[in-house]
């Protein structure tokens, strides 16, 4: 039985420097968005409205993936990442535009049972939960653009 000389793992290799970090960050906002949502859902008991839902599909397996990427020093996942977050970031920029009333929907996602604008969905008291998700889908694109491996670059 021979043994490739070349053959590295994950474990082994050193970390690509500020792209990881580029990587790492990503993946801390995705984690932080999940603990977030599940938060608000869970221990809260707020039942998020039907746009909340499809950003959640999306925010939940980038937590996933990143996590993954991170631990194994892999930037492939960025084929798979920006994907996905150019997917959630759409629909929270719709759901932005709804909740500003930038745009003018008939079937709005919120109604009286399920509600984005209450008081206890803004953070710090004046940060609202639509804002956030745009914000984290934005930042989390940005973050796995940068994480480039050095032969790209």
């Amino acid at each position: 039985m021979t043994v490739d000389a070349n053959m590295t793992f994950p474990s082994t290799r050193k970390p690509d420097g500020s792209n990881w970090s580029m990587l790492f960050l990503a993946w801390l906002i995705a984690f932080a968005s999940t603990l977030g949502a599940l938060y608000i859902g869970e221990v809260l008991g707020q039942t998020p409205c039907q746009l909340c839902w499809y950003q959640r599909i999306a925010m939940f397996p980038l937590a996933v993936v990143l996590g993954i990427a991170c631990f194994r020093d892999d930037f492939s996942v960025r084929q798979y990442a920006i994907p996905i977050a150019f997917a959630g970031l759409a629909v929270a920029l719709w759901h932005n535009l709804l909740y500003f009333d930038v745009v003018s929907e008939s079937i709005q996602p919120c109604d009286e049972t399920v509600s984005c604008s209450g008081e206890i969905m803004m953070i710090l008291g004046w940060v609202p939960i639509p804002v956030l998700s745009l914000a984290a889908f934005g930042l989390i694109l940005i973050f796995s653009f940068l994480a480039k491996p050095r032969s790209e670059q």
